[in-house]
């Protein structure tokens, strides 16, 4: 079984949602870098962005859905599948702490860092994975998964000697691993895992019959309560669409983050739909390098050896899992399978 194997690409339509994945996601990671001031802060709210966001997702999804039907009946089935509706509070709700921490986690790492430290969720999502859809991983399904979570481990070892080197803190090497922006790095981590797997289960099982557009619907219009509910919180409700807010988030860099970042959840989505939740784990460890890279060449971040050794094992563990990769089809697109089929998966 090769990288572009049937199994691990069964059209070419998934090859290019594979690839357009992790673009965006570059991209995204490199943009709000870019939109820090000096003092690594943001000059915009980002929980406002992170609605505006959410706002424009519901958007494309409504218009691609009415594109193809009446609008009779997008209200007609919003009511019909409202309780798939009220399942996508689940996801909806993991993935706004999830984007809400990302610009968090931006300010204190670099983006080559930060998704590397994001590659924890590998073995986190193996295991939620193998619960809600009663699948097991084969062997070298888990090798790979460890050998990416020990990647990042490496990684991790690298920015806090670097940190240490830098600092004149006695502090003990214990506090110094369980410093607070790791422990966001770990919330961010699984609630990204609890949400992926989750959104999966219901696309290709509980929401199998709703048209994808519509889900989406769902998903957006719960994150819109959910990100009201935060500014709500932090008491930035009556403040988000100031004047000033909405300048500061109308400059160029910030639309294209805005932009960048709906296409991301419109994406996940068909990849979610079309490949899986483990794999999607892997396109995210293959940013790496790109990431890597293009902040040498941007931002002027260096390379180091830890970088350079981590990325070694996320390439070698992303080309063993492709040997024999995850099939997880949606009930819709099930075919009755042979024993040999079976056990392989």
């Amino acid at each position: 079984m090769g990288l572009f194997s049937g199994d691990l690409f069964p059209t070419k339509i998934s090859f290019i949602i594979f690839i357009s994945y992790m673009g965006l996601f570059i991209n995204q990671g490199i943009l709000v870098t870019a939109s820090k001031n000096k003092n690594n802060t943001y000059s915009y709210n980002t929980v406002t962005v992170v609605l505006l966001t959410e706002l424009l997702k519901l958007v494309v999804s409504t218009v691609v859905y009415l594109k193809d039907n009446p609008v009779s009946s997008y209200f007609s089935e919003i009511y019909k599948h409202r309780s798939v509706l009220l399942y996508y509070f689940v996801p909806a709700a993991l993935y706004c702490l999830y984007n809400n921490l990302q610009f968090v986690n931006l300010a204190t790492y670099d983006p080559t860092t930060y998704y590397l430290l994001l590659q924890f969720r590998v073995v986190v999502t193996g295991v939620v994975f193998q619960v809600i859809f009663s699948k097991k991983l084969n062997r070298n399904q888990w090798i790979s998964l460890i050998f990416l979570t020990f990647g990042c481990i490496i990684k991790e070892y690298g920015h806090d000697s670097k940190a240490s080197s830098d600092s004149a803190s006695t502090a003990s090497p214990l506090a110094a691993y369980l410093n607070p922006h790791l422990l966001l790095i770990m919330v961010q981590v699984f609630s990204s895992c609890f949400a992926g797997v989750y959104n999966e289960y219901l696309l290709k099982d509980k929401g199998v019959d709703v048209h994808i557009m519509l889900q989406n619907v769902f998903m957006y219009l719960d994150s819109i309560v959910c990100n009201a509910v935060v500014l709500g919180f932090k008491g930035e409700l009556s403040t988000a669409f100031t004047p000033q807010n909405i300048s500061a988030i109308l400059h160029p860099g910030v639309l294209i983050i805005v932009v960048n970042n709906a296409a991301i959840g419109i994406v996940t989505s068909l990849f979610l739909r079309n490949l899986n939740s483990i794999l999607k784990t892997f396109a995210s460890a293959l940013e790496l390098m790109f990431t890597a890279v293009l902040c040498w060449m941007i931002f002027g971040i260096a390379i180091d050896i830890y970088t350079v050794i981590a990325i070694f094992i996320v390439s070698a563990a992303t080309v063993l899992y492709a040997q024999k990769p995850v099939v997880n089809l949606a009930k819709t697109d099930m075919q009755p399978q042979s024993d040999a089929q079976k056990e392989s998966v």
